[in-house]
């Protein structure tokens, strides 16, 4: 029997090498390999021994020969091919050890070059694994240091079964899929060319979850090769209890919206749509907003902070039941505050402000396939947004006019007669900032840089707008109100203005904009068009 065993990662091949050779196995090895296990005082035998050719190229090329990969890949069940092997005077290879160059290493270095990213691709290893996955009925092959003691375990038992070796070459095949994977997606990256006819993309498991969304479904949490800083997979848990699917989904859902702020901000979540956010000058006072927008959702949901969590702050949260507190960082004394609750799980994400990239993915799974977009960016900010005169670049969904189709005074968004106030605008930022994250049809009213209501989630949008003047427990006269799409008809701008909300911004773009200026015009509102719509689904 001859195992063949060539690894960038030397991690227990030492003690493999020695158990195999324990049990009479001839050890073939290459290179780097080849040293350490010689200097260990394994009995080895050098490739170029093997294959009668030098390594060349700078050790481009080792094992690419017949007396490799025919070793390999010859079937022992067929004579012809046994017979073959004889001819040639090759000798069949049986047990396989070997992990590929570190390719992710390399391009996680904050210096990589091109270059040094294309010499740590590995040919020969790949080809290697695929030979020995693919013959596993005859062929044990190992790329993973975890599985040395089952195989050794298994060979002083007999043999490995089977079932071993075709969950070996299953873990090969995956492994070498997912390098391929990784390889392509930064060679794509180098040049920013778009995505292709085919798309593979790997990702690396985090941990099992308990359960997913409910307790029947099973769920795993993955992570990307290079998760982008400020992400949620790169945050350190400091406290609680291990989180769960919604756990993790929700605190999505928070992130994405806390990145929109600069200034301090508190933003909470549940089930994934913002139930309450507050600007301010201090967290303290950005926490007491977002509170109070909506006191009974908070429970249980997930607070996101964008500023170091004080004492103070901390002692005012603790008041609440929360599931996930997160934020750049804790005050010493806020954090012993914070860990007297239990079940508290507090995170600590240094980058919270980071940006996604600008390529960033939204994938969503449907059956059979996948839905895949850009992470929406766009931003609603008063300075340069469009002018009415300005028409989008997308016209509306089923035949409705692209926005700016009528013709309105040329005038910076404000498509009525009054104009919004400093505040008002200010305020409408921060709506649609809002607005944006919340599932559709959504509805945000805000207030002096605080959320008084929101109306997530609704199949028409003047239930959105009844259900959060219905549920508003501030004060709603002096309101904006933000729209995530146009209005199909004025009954959301009279409920609007029968409540006490002054200034409207939503995006335009119906064929019935008309009658909704007009009823601002009759119930004397400003109204912005922001020309840019957010669904979220």
């Amino acid at each position: 029997m001859r195992a063949l065993i060539s690894v960038s990662d030397k991690t227990g091949v030492v003690e493999f090498a020695k158990e195999l050779e324990a049990l009479g196995v001839e050890i073939i090895s290459t290179g780097g390999t080849h040293k350490v296990l010689e200097e260990a005082g394994v009995k080895v035998t050098g490739i170029s021994d093997v294959t009668g050719f030098p390594e060349c190229l700078d050790g481009r090329v080792k094992t690419l020969h017949p007396k490799v990969h025919g070793a390999l890949l010859a079937r022992r069940d067929v004579p012809e091919h046994m017979a073959q092997l004889k001819e040639l005077g090759i000798e069949t290879i049986d047990i396989v050890a070997i992990n590929l160059y570190p390719f992710k290493a390399t391009i996680m270095k904050p210096d990589v070059t091109l270059a040094d990213a294309i010499e740590n691709i590995d040919i020969g290893g790949p080809t290697m694994l695929r030979s020995s996955a693919k013959n596993h009925k005859d062929v044990t092959v190992v790329c993973d240091p975890a599985d040395y003691g089952m195989v050794i375990e298994a060979l002083k038992n007999g043999g490995t079964t089977y079932e071993q070796r075709y969950e070996l070459a299953l873990k090969v095949f995956r492994t070498t899929a997912a390098y391929d994977a990784m390889i392509s997606e930064y060679l794509r990256k180098q040049i920013d060319a778009p995505y292709g006819d085919d798309l593979t993309l790997t990702f690396e498991k985090v941990q099992d979850l308990r359960y997913g969304e409910n307790p029947h479904q099973k769920a795993t949490y993955y992570k990307e090769i290079q998760p982008w800083e400020g992400s949620l997979v790169t945050a350190e848990q400091l406290h609680g209890k291990e989180l769960s699917f919604n756990n993790i989904n929700d605190t999505q859902g928070a992130l994405a919206t806390l990145k929109e702020f600069e200034e301090p901000t508190v933003v909470a979540v549940k089930h994934a749509n913002p139930c309450g956010v507050g600007t301010a000058d201090n967290l303290y006072d950005a926490y007491v907003k977002a509170h109070d927008c909506d006191p009974v959702s908070i429970f249980g949901g997930i607070v996101a902070c964008n500023r170091p969590v004080d004492k103070k702050t901390a002692e005012e949260m603790s008041k609440i039941f929360m599931e996930i507190l997160i934020a750049p960082d804790f005050d010493e004394d806020a954090l012993e505050v914070l860990k007297q609750k239990k079940n508290l799980r507090i995170m600590k994400l240094p980058n919270i402000t980071a940006q996604p990239p600008e390529d960033d993915l939204d994938i969503k799974k449907v059956s059979g396939g996948l839905l895949i977009q850009n992470v929406d960016h766009g931003v609603f900010d008063v300075e340069n947004a469009p002018k009415p005169d300005q028409p989008a670049t997308d016209a509306a969904d089923d035949g409705q006019s692209a926005f700016g189709k009528l013709v309105y005074d040329n005038r910076l968004m404000v498509v009525t007669k009054k104009e919004p106030t400093e505040q008002e605008l200010k305020d409408m930022e921060m709506a649609m900032k809002v607005v944006k994250h919340t599932k559709s049809n959504g509805i945000v009213f805000v207030k002096n840089g605080q959320t008084v209501a929101i109306g997530p989630g609704q199949t028409n949008r003047i239930w959105a707008v009844e259900n959060g003047i219905k549920r508003c427990l501030l004060e709603m006269k002096g309101a904006v109100m933000a729209s995530d799409a146009f209005f199909p008809f004025d009954d959301c701008v009279t409920a609007a203005a029968e409540a006490g909300v002054t200034a409207i911004v939503q995006p335009g773009g119906s064929v019935r904009d008309q009658e909704s200026i007009d009823k601002a015009n009759e119930m004397g509102i400003a109204m912005v068009f922001s020309g840019m719509r957010h669904f979220k689904h």
